[in-house]
């Protein structure tokens, strides 16, 4: 009888970790590195390759804001808008958001119409 208790305890224990360890796959947010300045540039990368499309889901934004003129904004579908990184401020801003399916631009308040990008969230 022991002999089964103890095979039916190390059973649980092995799917808990198996299950512990899905759950942890499934949480890890991925990282987006954006900057702007400290010229009239702007970009939006991910592992070091411009970012054009996503998967839809969260994110996390790592703004480096390299001049006190420029700022990082993010407009996307539905009215979402986030000021990450607003003028003057110069530094880094670290944001985590959700990103619904759609299309999304980026860009500098001060400068929109020469400093943006676009990506789409699938």
């Amino acid at each position: 009888m022991r002999f089964k208790t103890l095979a039916l305890a190390l059973a649980l224990v092995a799917a808990a970790v198996v299950a512990a360890t899905a759950f942890a796959h499934q949480t890890t947010t991925s990282t987006l590195i954006g900057t702007d300045g400290p010229g009239f540039t702007i970009t939006l990368t991910m592992h070091g390759k411009a970012v054009k499309t996503l998967k839809a889901g969260t994110y996390e934004f790592v703004i480096h804001d390299k001049s006190a003129i420029h700022g990082w904004s993010l407009d996307g579908p539905h009215g979402f808008a986030k000021d990450i990184s607003a003028i003057p401020f110069m530094g880094t801003k670290t944001m985590t958001l959700k990103l619904k399916a759609g299309k999304y631009k980026f860009y500098c308040p001060n400068h929109e119409t020469m400093m943006f990008g676009h990506f789409s969230a699938m």
